[in-house]
């Protein structure tokens, strides 16, 4: 356990990076503005395990949690699995599953996901995160829209009168719901599997954070993170 702490937590406190961009999994408290939802419960767990103070670092997309690494800002994250990413970090097995898709106006010719990829479709993403990751490597023919955020990917798409925004179903079913005249697309372009991840080389804390992960879904954990945070709907990774 001597090398996971010294792996994890070299300050004497576990630094987690919290990625407000995808309130699926994070959300700042309305009244203390702390972090809450499964990924603040999963580093809650892991800095009691280890017996150190949990120290929140958060960001309002997963590109800046990725950006941070080289930083040295954080010691643990909570970011979707990518090719890209696993250059640098190493991941767990995923703990949730999470479809991506696209939001088009209500009179779009466009129907179904394998529409989207035409000339002359734009398509609005939040830089860095892991559709707009996918998007960027499997896009042919499509222009592909990088913003900070998700919510100023979904404000450039009402502005500027793009096509498409693309993001996490969730976020995409409510932002149709407060704008009278859009729909989500049926179908998705990619799964997201969120895991924790950790500088690449700590072999340690990745078996560690790995068995823990396993135990927490388990236990109901994860499960009942999201349905506290109402998000039922989403898929605890098997």
């Amino acid at each position: 356990m001597q090398d996971v702490s010294k792996q994890l937590a070299p300050q004497g406190r576990l630094r987690a990076a919290i990625n407000f961009g995808n309130s699926v999994l994070a959300q700042p408290d309305p009244t203390t503005g702390e972090p809450r939802g499964v990924q603040a419960a999963l580093a809650r767990e892991i800095a009691a395990r280890l017996g150190v103070p949990v120290a929140f670092a958060t960001y309002p997309a997963a590109g800046q949690v990725f950006a941070a690494l080289a930083r040295d800002e954080w010691d643990v994250a909570f970011m979707a699995i990518d090719p890209v990413r696993a250059a640098e970090l190493d991941f767990t097995p995923p703990y949730v599953l999470i479809e991506a898709s696209c939001v088009v106006r209500e009179d779009s010719p466009l129907r179904t996901i394998d529409d989207v990829d035409q000339p002359g479709v734009r398509i609005a993403g939040a830089r860095g995160s892991a559709y707009d990751l996918h998007l960027s490597r499997t896009l042919k023919h499509a222009t592909l829209v990088h913003l900070p955020s998700g919510p100023e990917a979904r404000a450039a798409f009402l502005r500027d009168g793009l096509e498409a925004v693309a993001g996490v179903r969730q976020e995409l079913v409510a932002f149709a719901a407060s704008h009278p005249g859009l729909r989500v697309m049926e179908g998705r372009f990619v799964g997201i599997e969120q895991a924790v991840a950790v500088p690449k080389g700590r072999t340690a804390a990745l078996a560690f954070l790995t068995g823990l992960v396993d135990e927490m879904k388990r236990s109901g954990l994860v499960a009942r993170e999201l349905a506290a945070s109402g998000q039922s709907a989403s898929l605890v990774a098997p």
